[in-house]
């Protein structure tokens, strides 16, 4: 068993030299992660996890030196859901970025809770893997090293940042569903502020959207509005906005499309 001292990574520490050990790292991993998508990222103790195996939680200290053995490896299995097989994995610089960018944006979903919770984490096998596969992706754009790094890490905060937001409106809508009262208030607030004159532009856009609204429901000659916010919803607003990011990228840069349809993704969305 290692030692708190020994500052290497887990990966590169051995596995339980026992034949039989009771429990795996991978076991505890997920009984970690579990415990995170119930019950939030703060709830994730040694004694939770134990409990979550039905285990002694001084058992667990044979199989990893602390917590932040385990939150290493969490984050190391929730990168490993990012991986695309290769053969899945488009050949256009295009197709496989936005390929990456939708796979990394459904992780982030899965767990809303990740994209907070490892700015400590040690980077493991996997993050090598995921940048493996990224730096891959791009490599036919004929950029330079450095314009490539560049292309991926706008790719990436447009990802988290588009994750951020849409769990924040799917907490509110959650919120919002729960108390309707509230939102009724919140809403005549609004409209008083509105009607007020202060808001100019918020008032011109309040006025189309219910405008349309009353078309709607008077002729059925427009959709009628769904729920405040949706994941569907958030998603097709992804995909439109990945594929307007990556029009810029591409003049920006001045990368050459590929023959045939460069934008698949927002082509979907439409």
């Amino acid at each position: 068993m290692a030692s708190e001292k020994d500052h290497r990574p887990i990966w590169a520490l051995p596995q339980p030299a026992e034949r039989r050990p009771r429990y795996t790292r991978e076991q505890i991993t997920q009984a970690a992660l579990r415990v995170a998508d119930q019950e939030g990222f703060d709830a994730v103790t040694m004694k939770r996890i134990a409990a979550e195996l039905s285990a002694g939680t001084m058992t667990l200290y044979y199989y990893v030196r602390n917590k932040a053995d385990v939150v290493a490896l969490m984050q190391d299995a929730i990168l490993a859901d990012l991986l695309i097989p290769d053969s899945e994995l488009p050949g256009g610089w295009r197709d496989a970025v936005t390929a990456v960018a939708r796979r990394s944006r459904q992780v982030i979903m899965a767990h809303p809770w990740s994209l907070t919770s490892f700015n400590e984490a040690q980077f493991g096998p996997n993050a090598m893997r995921h940048m493996e596969q990224s730096l891959a992706a791009v490599a036919g754009t004929g950029l330079p090293a450095q314009a490539r790094l560049e292309l991926l890490a706008t790719v990436d905060d447009y990802v988290a940042g588009n994750a951020l937001h849409s769990i924040e409106a799917l907490d509110r809508a959650r919120i919002a569903g729960a108390d309707p009262a509230m939102v009724a208030a919140v809403i005549d607030y609004g409209i008083a502020q509105l009607q007020a004159g202060r808001f100019p532009e918020l008032s011109t856009i309040y006025s189309a959207s219910s405008g349309a609204q009353e078309a709607g429901q008077a002729g059925q000659a427009t959709e009628q509005p769904g729920p405040p916010m949706t994941e569907a919803a958030l998603a097709s607003q992804f995909e439109r906005g990945l594929a307007a990011l990556l029009d810029g990228i591409a003049a920006r840069m001045s990368i050459e499309q590929a023959p045939g349809p460069h934008s698949a993704a927002g082509d979907r969305a439409k």
